[in-house]
């Protein structure tokens, strides 16, 4: 709960900007004047802030080293270069979002984007959202903007299949999710907008609108992140849609806000109430009933008695190993959610009691995108959060099966390395293959002209990428210098949503950004390190076939690798679903098990290294 002193502080009227009060306010000062406590105890605070430097907890270092994986006692960061094929590879998608000077707040939140093999021919194709100009302020000279679908040939190169697959498609868009929902080895497309959200069912590589007749439709509200995932484990695909705040362009255009006292700005959260998320149950005949209120997703203010959440994030993860998905939604300025799976078709809110509600002071954050992963290869579950600008990021860590979380993000580094940046999309992922799970965020600024009011800000900020040097060193996450990673990773952009995929088969992970009202940018990976790496396709027979929430587990002697099948991470955003499995120098498998949804394990053989393997669900 935010303290007295803040709250009041986000009221004042009359207050001025100043170059060092976001240190302390964080996303209350975007939209809105404030006033600040004594300038005085503002430089304390933020050099404090600043000089931080927190020492590890005792009890959150790894139960083992995996020297069999790296020898970090003489770790070094690894030089893997990205480069830019955004032109190269025939990407000339064009984000929109309609902002010609009227300032409403879905301008800033950029759209989603989409790794997924939409025909079926082994390749990872490309799909970006959206957005548009509002109707009532559209260009004469300008197209309609709708989304976009590139073919990947198999090498990286992609062309644009959007009118032929039937998703030219004009919407306020904002996320996508990904999932073949009727089991038919077709994967399905689920756009969420600013308005009514989209289904498209996929024939063969053709996408057909089945919205209404799904009822999906939602009901008008402002939907972000979403994903699919089989909450009851009837081996059926369902949906569930985070919604942002209740929003309209009158509501908006009524409010008074600004950062220099002048002109107006984009308005926080803070002024608009939260929203329901839906949960769609997948009724198995091409139709969805809508179960928010009764599977227990609807959370109130308890104060206020209306809708509590503002979700921009959601990751489906089995937190308790019991074989059934639980939810976790990070929510912008208020409390973030996590819903138990009660296995009867409900779900209980526990994220008060859990330890990811909050920060370690008792605060809510501007929480936007988020990952969980086992990223310590162990039993401790790391739920990482991108939070607004001067907010660092969050790293919440799980050990074993308790549910109880701690923020580990100031011991492992990454709080200080990431106070000031505006992190949207953020996602593990082992980019170097040494068997570490290291992450990449993706940040921008909401507002353009944020440099001339708060000299350490900036519209157009640089993406991070984070090595993973294990937690026996003295900086668990260890920021990537520009030298080992290149100037095109680099370049600052107004980034939003991030996925990772495979896109030319070399078995390392390339990265695709995008930005808001820009192109985006496709990073491919030339790691040429010698590591070793597994690739996995699997699908389900008695679970979903896309085999979402899987878990394929490899032992090496002592070393044990956990990675899950979890398409929905980020931020508005979906990865590939083949699981990529970095395992360094390790020449061999002993064990390797696939954990399925509902609970059943299947023992798998690799016999041979740095190739792709596909498994089916053996019928129990």
């Amino acid at each position: 709960m935010k303290n007295n002193k803040s709250s009041k502080a986000k009221e004042d009227p009359n207050h001025q900007a100043t170059d060092g009060d976001d240190a302390i306010i964080g996303r209350a000062f975007i939209g809105s004047l404030i006033v600040i406590v004594p300038l005085v105890l503002i430089g304390a605070a933020f050099a404090a802030w600043s000089n931080w430097k927190q020492p590890k907890e005792e009890g959150s270092e790894s139960t083992y080293v995996n020297s069999a994986l790296r020898d970090t006692a003489e770790a070094k960061i690894p030089e893997v270069k990205f480069t830019d094929i955004t032109a190269s590879a025939g990407i000339k998608f064009m984000h929109t979002n309609g902002a010609r000077g009227r300032k409403l707040l879905p301008e800033t939140m950029g759209g989603g984007v989409a790794f997924f093999d939409y025909d079926n021919d082994g390749d990872q194709d490309l799909l970006f959202v959206n957005s548009n100009y509002w109707d009532d302020d559209k260009p004469e000279e300008k197209s309609t903007p709708t989304m976009a679908l590139y073919s990947n040939d198999g090498k990286g190169n992609f062309i644009d299949v959007t009118i032929e697959s039937g998703l030219d498609v004009a919407i306020y868009g904002m996320g996508v999710a990904v999932g073949d929902y009727d089991n038919d080895g077709w994967r399905d497309v689920y756009i969420s907008a600013v308005g009514e959200n989209r289904l498209f069912k996929n024939h063969e590589g053709k996408f057909v609108d089945v919205t209404q007749e799904s009822g999906t439709a939602g009901d008008q509200r402002w939907s972000t992140s979403c994903g699919w995932f089989d909450c009851d484990n009837d081996g059926l695909l369902d949906l569930f849609v985070c919604n942002y705040v209740k929003w309209t362009k009158e509501i908006d255009e009524g409010l008074l806000s600004t950062i220099d006292g002048v002109n107006r700005a984009y308005g926080p959260p803070t002024h608009f109430e939260g929203a329901f998320p839906f949960l769609f149950h997948n009724d198995g005949d091409g139709k969805f009933s809508d179960v928010s209120q009764t599977a227990g997703v609807c959370v109130k203010n308890p104060l206020t008695e209306v809708p509590l959440s503002k979700a921009l994030g959601v990751v489906f993860v089995d937190l308790n190993q019991d074989g059934w998905m639980d939810v976790i939604v990070a929510n912008d300025t208020v409390q973030n959610l996590l819903f138990q799976n009660q296995r009867d078709g409900t779900f209980q809110e526990v994220g008060i009691v859990a330890g990811i509600a909050f920060d370690g002071q008792g605060n809510s954050r501007g929480a936007m995108g988020m990952d969980a992963a086992q990223f310590r290869n162990n039993d401790q579950l790391g739920l990482a959060i991108g939070n607004f600008a001067t907010e660092p990021m969050s790293l919440y860590v799980t050990h074993g099966k308790d549910m109880l979380f701690s923020d580990e993000a100031m011991a492992t580094g990454l709080g200080p390395q990431t106070r000031l940046e505006l992190t949207f999309g953020l996602f593990f992922f082992d980019y170097d293959i040494d068997g570490r799970l290291d992450l990449f965020a993706s940040n921008g600024h909401l507002e353009e002209e944020i440099n001339k009011v708060q000299s350490h800000q900036h519209y157009l900020q640089s993406p991070q990428l984070f090595w993973n040097a294990g937690s026996d060193e003295a900086t668990e996450f260890v920021m990537v210098p520009l030298e080992n990673v290149g100037e095109d990773f680099h370049k600052p952009m107004v980034g939003r949503g991030a996925a990772m995929a495979d896109i030319d088969g070399d078995g390392d992970l390339d990265i695709v950004v995008t930005a808001v009202g820009s192109v985006p940018r496709l990073l491919r990976n030339d790691q040429d390190l010698g590591n070793h790496w597994l690739r996995f396709k699997l699908t389900g027979t008695q679970c979903n076939r896309d085999a979402i929430g899987a878990v394929v587990e490899l032992e090496m002697g002592k070393q044990r690798l956990r990675r899950q099948v979890a398409p929905t991470r980020s931020y508005l955003s979906q990865m590939e679903l083949p699981i990529t499995i970095g395992i360094g120098s390790a020449d061999k498998i002993d064990k390797a098990t696939i954990h399925w949804p509902g609970g059943s394990t299947q023992e798998i053989q690799i016999e041979e290294l740095n190739r792709t393997y596909e498994f089916q669900q053996k019928m129990e």
